[in-house]
């Protein structure tokens, strides 16, 4: 008891240091910054509401960041300011005397005018009625080069997730002033691979939750209070909960009319018009702002949009253009956070966030802004390596160094660079939608970000996954860049899903050293590392879209087909002593809603439609399976 006593009053010890920090911080924000709130005018008529916060400093121009969000540009009122000015590496920023913008989008908060979800870019604007998020961004820059005092002409933008959606739009503005914008894991692709689709598959957890609870309702004047949603769902286990609510439009039957963009993402259950124009890839052509785009390696949220969006930059533009790619070992935002020195069990070794702070963001801004510092050696992609927790630079992403190699599943549940010699085998399981395989292990009622890199072994155990793994290696393998899943397969029915995950299998003796990890469950306080199946990288297909996201197509019961698909980029060395695994299941629950194993419509389709389906995967000489892993040549 004394122990617990000295302890908690160190640890109150601690809370009071940091508020007295933090006061202090505010403190200073406070006797060195003005905040004003203006309505500014976009072409329109419709006038957009805006926090701006303006050094005091007289003795120099300053330059302007501006962030524009559906969020929220609280705390409202003259007098009250962010607390992101002093408890968020802004406050770096606010050390370095910018102007900073906040502002509330079109419809949103207290703005005026109607919100559309992830609008459109419009490339053929004629009349002050052609609108979209680019021109209001260009309208609200104007606005402040010519009416806020002493700011030196310079102007970026920066944006996470959702405001990262916007700073692309920011790009796409053409507004001469605009010199540096940063899109942070940016929605990009809401039907391919960011918070709502994957492949097709719709991310149940995320989708409906995020519009249910609140942001989808509308909010018919300008207000300062956030939405009310009329829903309430049983706070505790989220599997047996949405397992329960059953096929998706019973979801969409609790939220009734209320929610628009549900009912459209329910129109559109196929890859069409309506989703092309809500990609921003498609219109990234003739970018001149330099662009840092940067994102997570675990984002539970929008991995997708970081690493494709600096694609569509990279090609569609000159390649004297800059346009540089950041991607560290972090959950949804991490980054701009305190704290970069792990996500749930796994240890970075440093804190990955502060290094990027100051190495790489705010030297771009610098260099853009204030014509300060050298950032030309910075390299195309600076990229965390996790597994051996080191950055590297590259000169291009992928690599030029990878090297496409096929590992091959086979019999037995082994993994291999050979081609399987073997006829006619496979492994096969009942995929049944009444029981499906969960995304996590422990119970949670929301999605937790950890999941990215949680331990597989509950999965393991289950008879409805199949796991294949290597001997344990005798040399490190890194592998940089995109995964491609290339299964043959049958099912017993016309649909299924599809979910391989890689997997980083350590030694069954493995520590880490000093700091453990959050999670404990040894007498010691440790997590049992030894023999972890660290999530690397995981993702699911529809199958029905194996052949086209436009075109969707039955299987014929047990005919063998390919089911190819891309996951989303990694960076991770599979280290010395360690394995390489692979696990494939066809349900990820409640991450990713359930396929009835039917070719129905399933956002139509009712309960009585989930029927269980045989898989098989099939790993012979002449029907393979393989994983196609860019390893980097050393």
């Amino acid at each position: 008891m004394k122990k617990l006593l000295l302890l908690t009053g160190f640890y109150f010890y601690l809370l009071g240091g940091s508020a007295q920090t933090n006061s202090q911080d505010s403190a200073w924000i406070k006797e060195n910054f003005t905040k004003k709130e203006v309505m500014i005018p976009m072409r329109d008529g419709i006038k957009l509401f805006t926090a701006i916060y303006i050094p005091k400093d007289a003795t120099e121009k300053h330059p302007i960041l501006m962030t524009r969000t559906p969020y929220s540009c609280a705390p409202y009122g003259e007098a009250n300011f962010s607390q992101n000015l002093w408890l968020r590496h802004w406050r770096y920023y606010a050390r370095e005397n910018y102007i900073f913008v906040v502002q509330d989008v079109r419809g949103r908060w207290m703005s005026e005018g109607d919100f559309i979800d992830i609008r459109p870019f419009n490339p053929d604007k004629k009349t002050n009625k052609d609108i979209d998020e680019a021109s209001d961004t260009y309208d609200t820059i104007d606005w402040l080069l010519k009416n806020i005092g002493n700011n030196n002409g310079n102007v970026g933008v920066f944006g996470i997730s959702y405001p990262g959606f916007y700073s692309t739009m920011a790009a796409l503005s053409g507004h001469p002033a605009l010199k540096a914008v940063s899109p942070q894991a940016p929605v990009t692709d809401w039907f391919q691979g960011d918070d709502f689709h994957h492949n097709g598959v719709f991310f149940l957890m995320d989708g409906f939750s995020f519009y249910a609870n609140g942001f989808g309702y509308p909010r018919p004047v300008p207000t300062t209070k956030g939405p009310e949603s009329a829903l309430h769902l049983p706070e505790n286990d989220n599997y047996q909960t949405y397992l329960q609510i059953g096929a998706l439009q019973n979801f969409l039957k609790l939220t009734g009319d209320s929610v628009k963009f549900l009912k459209d993402l329910y129109n559109h259950p196929n890859y069409d018009q309506w989703w092309y124009a809500r990609n921003p890839r498609n219109f990234v052509d003739g970018i001149k702002p330099a662009m840092l785009t940067v994102g997570g390696l675990f984002d539970a949220e929008d991995c997708f949009g970081a690493w494709n969006l600096y694609k569509a930059i990279e090609r569609k533009n000159p390649a004297d253009h800059f346009n540089k790619l950041v991607m560290g070992p972090w959950y949804h935002g991490q980054w701009s956070s305190t704290d970069g020195t792990h996500l749930g069990n796994i240890q970075f070794g440093t804190n990955t966030a502060y290094w990027y702070q100051n190495n790489i963001e705010i030297p771009f801004f610098n260099y853009y802004l204030k014509g300060e510092g050298d950032i030309s050696k910075q390299s195309e992609a600076t990229i965390f390596l996790s597994g051996e927790n080191k950055w590297q630079q590259f000169s291009q992403w992928p690599p030029a160094e990878k090297e496409d190699k096929l590992i091959y599943l086979q019999a037995n549940g082994k993994l291999s660079w050979d081609k399987p010699v073997s006829k006619n085998n496979f492994d096969e399981y009942i995929s049944d939608p009444s029981h499906p395989v969960p995304y996590t292990e422990d119970i949670h009622y929301f999605r937790t970000r950890e999941y990215m890199t949680d331990d597989q072994r509950f999965a393991s155990r289950r008879t409805d996954v199949l796991t294949f793994q290597t001997d344990i290696l005798d040399q490190d393998v890194t592998v940089t860049g995109p995964v491609i899943a290339d299964l043959a397969v049958s099912i017993s029915t016309t649909d299924a899903d599809f979910v391989v995950k890689v997997i980083d299998v350590f030694p069954d003796d493995f520590k880490y050293a000093g700091a453990q990890p959050q999670t404990r469950r040894n007498n010691d306080g440790s997590y049992p590392m030894g023999g972890y199946q660290m999530l690397v990288r995981g993702e699911i297909m529809r199958g029905r879209f194996r052949n086209s996201f436009e075109k969707p197509e039955a299987f014929k019961p047990g005919k063998i087909e390919k089911v190819k698909y891309a996951l989303p980029d990694i960076a991770h060395t599979f280290q010395k002593g360690h394995r390489i695994m692979i696990q494939i299941q066809s349900s990820w629950f409640p991450l990713a809603d359930r396929n009835p194993q039917k070719f129905v419509n399933i956002y139509e389709c009712s309960d009585s439609d989930f029927q269980k389906a045989n898989i098989r995967i099939y790993h012979d000489a002449v029907n393979t399976s393989n994983i196609i892993l860019p390893v980097l040549k050393k």
